[in-house]
């Protein structure tokens, strides 16, 4: 069994450097994450989107600084399922792990929709779910294949993300310079028309939901060379790097759009697709596909980072016997969670090739996912209070990074949480049950021992 402390990485190999682990951070997150939702967030801030993406980052920030602490102190794969046993109890723990598994579960399956479709796009002949299943199937080898090898090709996607982005910006800038914004230059800040606060904290709760990934990067607290002080670090950084890249593209889509957020709220089928067709309309068609080329791609390599995200908790809660042992299994020569990586790989291709099959299957998937996510996060929290308060017995040397930080970072998540789909809390609610089931059955058995 692991040890507490993170000394014993169980056949895991501690070779990724603190630039691995922002690299890590930033596939699973997508640096132009905040394309897709673009107009969607337009028409809710009522064009404020760069003020919405700076709130959404303060307000992820108490939650990758919970993560920093937890880190620390309890440097191990099982990520929050490690955090919350130990700042609360291993019942909490299995909780926590298992509410962050159906995000690890989903999100990666709707990457790999994602990528599928786009691919289909491009080469009809090949239908969507046969795109989807050769996803899986490559970046399954890579993840097999050793984390090195896996962190090199995620550093290449990343770079070619943010060249698509960088290139798009400084077209955006070529034509700010030429011809003047579409809107106003203040529109990004004050909004299109009143100033709505109210609108602003809406469209907060649809773009932290951007963010959900950077987490990914706790989970290989036993495979860097710098332990859990440079998990934080790597944790902190991406975050804050994100939260520039969102504001940057989005400050820039504000005032380049041709279609007002009046428009784009009003006419809801045409969000998805508002910054593809502003940067088509204002910039270039080519970048515009270059684009969307580099983010199908990169989708499939975020789903790769949460796949071997989702096989370092499962590894975790095997050494714990939360899972079945077999889950613990590390193949000597790569340090690889082979069992746990080919689990996520199954469980992937299942739901991601049924969806691609259906005709709603990507909006099922897509309404469901993040609650897992948000819960653990929720859990976070108060393993940090329990951690470092609760046990301390109050200690205040340290109270507004033991207890206050949290609560808010909890707050935050509660609010985000209520206005989630309804559709995504009933099915979290059920996966909840089902824990709380199989966490009871445990504790009996173990008890009649």
């Amino acid at each position: 069994m692991s040890d507490p402390g993170g000394t014993d990485t169980g056949g895991l190999r501690r070779s990724m450097s603190f630039a691995d682990l922002v690299v890590y951070g930033l596939v699973f997150i997508g640096p132009a994450a905040a394309v897709s939702i673009f107009g969607s967030l337009d028409a809710r801030s009522h064009g404020a989107v760069p003020v919405v993406y700076l709130v959404a980052t303060v307000a992820m920030s108490f939650t990758a600084f919970s993560y920093a602490q937890m880190a620390r102190v309890v440097p191990r794969a099982g990520s929050v399922f490690a955090y919350a046993g130990a700042g609360i109890g291993p019942r909490t723990g299995f909780l926590a792990g298992w509410l962050v598994m159906l995000d690890y579960f989903l999100i990666p399956s709707v990457a790999y929709l994602f990528t599928g479709i786009a691919m289909n796009s491009f080469v009809p002949a090949v239908p969507v779910w046969g795109w989807t299943a050769a996803a899986v199937l490559l970046t399954t080898v890579l993840n097999l294949a050793g984390v090195r090898v896996a962190a090199r090709v995620a550093t290449v996607v990343v770079c070619v993300e943010v060249l698509a982005l960088a290139m798009v910006l400084i077209g955006g800038v070529a034509v700010l310079v030429t011809e003047g914004p579409t809107r106003g230059w203040l529109s990004p800040i004050t909004g299109v028309g009143q100033f709505s606060t109210t609108a602003i904290l809406a469209a907060v709760s649809v773009a932290v939901l951007s963010y959900l990934g950077f987490d990914a990067i706790a989970t290989f607290a036993e495979e860097n060379v710098g332990g859990g002080r440079l998990i934080g670090r790597a944790t902190v950084t991406c975050l804050v790097i994100a939260g520039l890249l969102f504001a940057a593209q989005t400050y820039l889509g504000a005032l380049l759009s041709p279609v007002s957020p009046d428009t784009l709220a009003a006419h809801p089928e045409r969000q998805g697709a508002a910054y593809y067709d502003l940067v088509r309309v204002q910039i270039a068609p080519w970048l515009s596909d270059f684009l969307s080329v580099a983010k199908g791609a990169g989708a499939a390599f975020s789903a790769m980072v949460g796949q071997a995200a989702a096989s370092r908790i499962l590894l975790d809660m095997g050494r714990q016997a939360r899972v079945p042992r077999i889950m613990a299994s590390v193949t000597p020569r790569t340090g690889v969670p082979t069992v746990g990586v080919l689990v996520a790989a199954v469980v992937n291709v299942l739901l991601a090739v049924w969806a691609a099959t259906q005709p709603s299957g990507l909006d099922t998937l897509v309404s469901i996912v993040d609650v897992g996510a948000l819960c653990a996060f929720v859990l976070l929290h108060a393993s940090v209070i329990g951690y470092f308060y609760v046990r301390r017995r109050g200690d205040t040397r340290r109270i507004g990074r033991h207890l206050v930080a949290p609560v808010v970072g909890a707050a935050v998540l509660l609010a985000v949480l209520v206005l989630a789909n309804h559709r995504a809390q009933l099915v979290g609610a059920v996966w909840l049950v089902i824990g709380i089931v199989v966490v009871t059955v445990q504790q009996r058995r173990r008890r009649s021992r």
